[in-house]
């Protein structure tokens, strides 16, 4: 098995990407148990490796169309569901209406996410980045998700509708045409 084969599956860069699936996996255990700070450490590792894997893949040339979808696939666990979940559990004290609502809510980001995420593989080619993200890029959703989290657990905002109403702006804001810098 040749790690540095762009034609394998299991390249070093796509690896990298495969940690970052298990590291947002393991955070959404972690977040049904009730330990949401470990699910947080947890979903930065999978942001590190969010990060590695694409200057692994440029460094090695071994991005590919298989990397590319197994970003977003990555992506979308990691920096959609994930945070989804860990600020739905948070504030789970509510229920009917105020429950209803928040799934409603939480799955309007879900959905904006894998929307988000498929049209960045749209416009997108293997091995480019762009100078811009247009739209909120979904690892900065969900640092945004992870803040109103802390807010909330912290009694900072206490307020279930206003915690919702900002979920929704997010989510809105990942589809949008809002350019933000590519680091």
């Amino acid at each position: 098995m040749n790690l540095y084969d762009k034609n394998n599956r299991f390249n070093l860069a796509n690896i990298v990407t495969f940690a970052n699936i298990t590291f947002g996996v393991v955070a959404m255990y972690f977040i049904q148990e009730g330990q949401f700070m470990i699910a947080i450490i947890l979903a930065w590792f999978a942001g590190g490796f969010d990060i590695l894997d694409g200057k692994i893949a440029r460094k090695y040339n071994l991005s590919c169309e298989f990397g590319v979808q197994l970003d977003s696939f990555a992506d979308f666990i990691s920096f959609v569901v994930m945070p989804a979940f860990l600020l739905f559990y948070a504030l789970q004290k509510e229920e009917g209406f105020e429950l209803f609502l928040s799934g409603i809510v939480f799955i309007y980001y879900i959905i904006s996410g894998l929307r988000r995420l498929i049209e960045f593989n749209l416009k997108s080619e293997a091995g480019s980045v762009a100078k811009y993200f247009e739209g909120v890029p979904t690892p900065l959703g969900a640092i945004l998700l992870w803040v109103l989290y802390l807010v909330y657990a912290y009694h900072l905002i206490t307020n279930l509708y206003l915690i919702l109403a900002l979920v929704a702006v997010i989510a809105y804001l990942l589809n949008t045409k809002v350019k933000i810098p590519h680091p």
